[in-house]
């Protein structure tokens, strides 16, 4: 049977795409898309729809927010600190499946960071 055999890209609008882009690249790692395709290493993907009420994204009017798998949170967690971005964690969100963490980027979308058990 066809199916979805993973996740080809995340695309949303941007006041600044570039700025953005760079952003993600200096502080995550993650390669701009307009200068090569972001490999990203096999691993869980969770594919997981909220309620429309749901406070777990932060402002109402959010309607998605990216989680990406990391595979040392603290150390990310450091650099991030260091580099003055904002990281927040809560006891409740950590779980069977790992610990999660949460940063904003520079227009304010939700980034949630996760560090797997298995990881």
């Amino acid at each position: 049977m066809a199916k979805v055999v993973g996740i080809g890209g995340v695309f949303f609008r941007a006041a600044d795409p570039a700025g953005l882009a760079a952003w993600y690249e200096n502080h995550l790692g993650i390669d701009d898309l307009h200068k090569a395709v972001w490999q990203q290493e096999a691993g869980a993907t969770i594919f997981g729809p909220f309620s429309e009420s749901t406070d777990y994204f932060g402002r109402s009017e959010q309607q998605w927010m990216i989680n990406f798998r990391v595979d040392d949170l603290d150390g990310l967690m450091a650099k991030l600190r260091a580099n003055g971005i904002a990281v927040e964690t809560r006891a409740e969100w950590d779980s069977e499946v790992g610990r999660f963490a949460r940063i904003h980027d520079p227009e304010g979308n939700p980034v949630e960071l996760w560090e797997p058990t298995n990881a």
